[in-house]
């Protein structure tokens, strides 16, 4: 797509149809990022295309700015006005909606003065805000819609692809890990007390044998000897539990 395929001149009919003809598929793309929204797509389009046209109907090719340049901004300009006004599913304090609106007229300005968007620091500067006002405004401007975890949504193919709330969270192995913790504290409770301390101090503390011996005034070989049986018996008591219940 061209920047000046078309040369939009004021008060000729023909060639402002053309432009909005040719660029309706930028549009149509613009319209896209708000997709899943609560909004059908096709009231989206039909938004963005009166952006298009205000877009067509406003541009003046003698201030050396590209109309792709000056569209964009015009058109998500009206597709987030739709939002603000029509579709605000959470609520946003009146003195933050106003800075919202403020913030877009002051963003278009400044694209059409500088062909680029404005930063955070420039737009507070520009509108004699705190940068935390123009923070906080730019979030609420993206919080017009809730979407429900049940509604259906689309892989980039245009195929069906679940709802959202099928689309989140995953399989956690680590609750295997809990659920043996619980098993193995339950059978720790039936071995002796010195077998307990080696086990937390070579799976705790992450010790030697060598260090537990130290530790507990033993043998290295004695440590190793407590250690198989200790783990045996969780081993034993485990799979006991696993099959009949918790020991009593």
């Amino acid at each position: 797509m061209s920047n000046s395929a078309i040369s939009p001149v004021r008060g000729s009919e023909r060639n402002r149809a053309a432009m909005v003809e040719e660029y309706m598929p930028l549009a149509r793309s613009l319209a896209r990022r708000y997709e899943r929204s609560s909004e059908p797509l096709d009231d989206l389009v039909q938004v963005a295309a009166l952006g298009l046209v205000k877009a067509v109907d406003r541009f003046d090719p003698t201030r050396g700015v590209a109309f792709v340049s000056f569209a964009v901004p015009t058109i998500l300009g009206e597709l987030r006005r739709y939002f603000r006004d029509c579709c605000w599913d959470v609520h946003v304090p009146r003195g933050t909606q106003e800075n919202v609106l403020a913030i877009e007229a002051a963003q278009r300005r400044f694209m059409v003065d500088h062909s680029r968007t404005p930063s955070v620091g420039e737009l507070a500067a520009y509108l004699e805000l705190d940068v935390e006002r123009v923070l906080e405004a730019l979030q609420a401007a993206q919080a017009y819609g809730a979407i429900s975890l049940d509604a259906p949504r689309s892989s980039a193919s245009g195929e069906d692809a679940g709802s959202y709330a099928e689309s989140l969270g995953d399989l956690d192995e680590r609750f295997e890990l809990v659920d043996g913790a619980a098993s193995i504290a339950s059978a720790l409770r039936h071995i002796s007390e010195r077998e307990r301390v080696v086990l937390a101090l070579r799976f705790g503390e992450d010790l030697t044998q060598s260090e537990i011996a130290e530790r507990i005034g033993v043998s290295q070989m004695h440590v190793s000897r407590l250690l198989r049986r200790a783990l045996e018996q969780l081993r034993i008591l485990v799979r006991a539990e696993d099959e009949n219940g918790p020991p009593a």
